[in-house]
């Protein structure tokens, strides 16, 4: 959740960091904090709250330099205070550092650090970096920057992106990452470091993906990309595909209600020239290169974390009833516990919108190790899971700026019927059938014009139901997914206790919570088990229950 900005070069960096940090906003975060540096001398300033609470304590200091680092916090290890705010730095302030992610062995390195007289002033497992780099420097009075890092990281368990800067030589940035998303944006004579490609596209559309296990060292003139093993890597230079106008409001009043309404457009990017309603099938230009692995695979393994899951069971659904092909879905977080059985006729498919959900590519990098074909369907586009996948699909559907996925789900919903269609044709599929799901498909971003026409009416129900504590979603086949989806959205949005149900399973428990304070939103369209949700519907209004 948290996000990281760093700048370097010709210009004042503050403003530059700043604006970077409004453009991280829509992650989600409790404290924010920054730190310039100038004339050997640097500057921290931290708040809790909305980026308002920082920006009042920034204006009207007369801060400048040109390099600067900052970062917006979502608590993990520490309340959500002042002193846990990140930068952190060292007993003497020379080191500072932002940092994503979480160190499992802090506990132990903070009790060593004690013992040889370090003084820890934060709660979070994030000063222990600091403090491990300032007792490389006792150690080795001459030791550079980036060695007396990369000899810290090999005590570090656990995951971070990194942007650490010394006080005394503002002419450097030592960045670091593993399993946290980190680029590297080169400008105009100058560098920007972020955590998202939403804080650098005011600057510049050239970036390089750093992955696990890399370091890099920028100057004003230069940058260096190298392994803790200090072997040089050559990178190559990406280029962002959307522009800023996908990263603004356009007149919405937020980021998620911009994206809802933005869905009819992104459904048609992601069917565009992929659908071929004539001969019922869909052309993924990304597969081409395995259409005949894919041909012989006989089992199927759908793998990805929260909304990308849910996606996932949907396509479950899809694939074994149209493509026959058998698919399971594994929450990502407990596949890479697992022992799963990988035989050489087994395919895993990962979902992620950012393409570097950490424990996806942990379950990628387990079936990867297995010897078995690996495929991603990824949003953005140079991404950790582009990259390490044998082949893939993007969403091509431009940034998804909100912490609540809504236009990248209805997305991954599309490409998996595409999946579905170019499997199915691959097997059993008629070219009838084909061409009926090729049709329909096409229809998809008119449907969603019409829902969303219905927008005062939806507001009407919201309205209705806005006071009450605790929400049930039912849904059969196709819609259990859904309503797992739809719990997820209250839970994350509206902080009210929700759960998704499979309908059919409500009478086994869940009924004996329904009252005239317990409504149900019952997912009912008109399909193969339209009675069957009737009848549940039914059941909740023998117990006073609102639908």
């Amino acid at each position: 959740m948290c996000g990281i900005i760093g700048y370097l070069g010709k210009q004042n960096a503050l403003p530059i960091v700043f604006d970077g940090l409004k453009r991280l906003e829509y992650r989600g975060y409790d404290s924010a904090g920054l730190v310039i540096f100038n004339r050997k001398k640097a500057k921290s300033i931290k708040a809790v709250g909305k980026l308002e609470e920082l920006e009042k304590k920034i204006t009207g200091l007369s801060l400048e330099g040109n390099l600067a680092i900052g970062h917006t916090r979502w608590a993990t290890h520490g309340r959500p205070i002042e002193k846990n705010a990140h930068p952190h730095t060292d007993c003497q302030k020379r080191i500072w550092l932002v940092h994503n992610g979480i160190v499992e062995n802090y506990k132990e390195l903070k009790e060593k650090l004690e013992k040889e007289g370090h003084c820890f002033k934060s709660e979070t497992d994030t000063e222990i970096i600091a403090h491990l780099i300032e007792s490389q420097f006792l150690k080795s009075p001459s030791i550079n920057l980036e060695e007396a890092v990369r000899e810290s990281l090999k005590k570090i368990k656990g995951t971070y992106a990194l942007v650490i800067a010394l006080a005394d030589q503002a002419n450097k940035i030592v960045v670091a990452r593993n399993s946290s998303p980190l680029i590297v944006g080169l400008g105009q004579d100058e560098y920007i470091v972020a955590s998202d490609a939403s804080a650098v596209i005011t600057r510049t559309k050239k970036v390089i993906y750093l992955d696990d296990g890399e370091m890099g060292l920028i100057t004003p003139k230069s940058f260096r990309i190298f392994t803790l093993t200090n072997r040089d890597v050559k990178k190559q230079i990406n280029q962002i595909d959307w522009d800023i106008n996908q990263a603004a409001k356009m007149g919405y009043p937020h980021f998620m209600l911009k994206e809802i309404f933005s869905q009819p457009e992104t459904v048609e990017n992601s069917l565009r020239g992929r659908l071929i309603i004539n001969q019922g099938t869909a052309k993924l230009g990304g597969l081409e290169m395995i259409e005949d692995k894919l041909r012989r695979i006989k089992r199927l393994i759908i793998t990805a974390c929260g909304t990308a899951y849910y996606a996932g069971l949907i396509g479950e659904y899809m694939l074994e009833e149209y493509a026959g092909l058998p698919t399971e879905v594994e929450l990502a977080s407990e596949f890479r516990y697992r022992k799963p059985i990988l035989g050489p006729k087994t395919a895993l498919l990962t979902i992620s919108q950012s393409g570097e959900t950490a424990d996806t590519l942990a379950a990628l990098e387990e079936a990867k190790r297995k010897g078995v074909l690996t495929i991603g369907l990824v949003n953005t586009v140079g991404s950790t899971i582009a990259r390490q996948t044998a082949a893939g699909v993007y969403n091509h559907i431009g940034p998804e700026i909100g912490v609540a996925s809504t236009k990248a789900f209805t997305s991954q919903l599309s490409i998996l019927a595409l999946l579905t269609l170019f499997l199915g044709r691959q097997r059993d599929m008629s070219l009838v059938m084909g061409r009926r799901i090729a049709q329909e498909l096409n229809k998809i971003p008119q449907y969603i014009r019409e829902i969303l026409s219905q927008e005062k009416e939806i507001k009407k129900i919201a309205k209705k139901y806005s006071k009450y504590n605790n929400f049930l979603y039912l849904g059969r086949k196709y819609n259990f997914p859904i309503a797992l989806e739809g719990a997820l959205k209250l839970k994350e949005i509206s902080y009210i206790q929700a759960e998704g149900y499979g309908a059919g399973e409500m009478k086994h428990g869940p009924i004996a919570l329904i009252d005239e304070n317990f409504p149900s939103i019952c997912l009912a369209p008109n399909d193969s088990v339209y009675d069957k949700a009737i009848s549940n519907m039914e059941e909740i209004r023998a117990r006073r229950g609102k639908i």
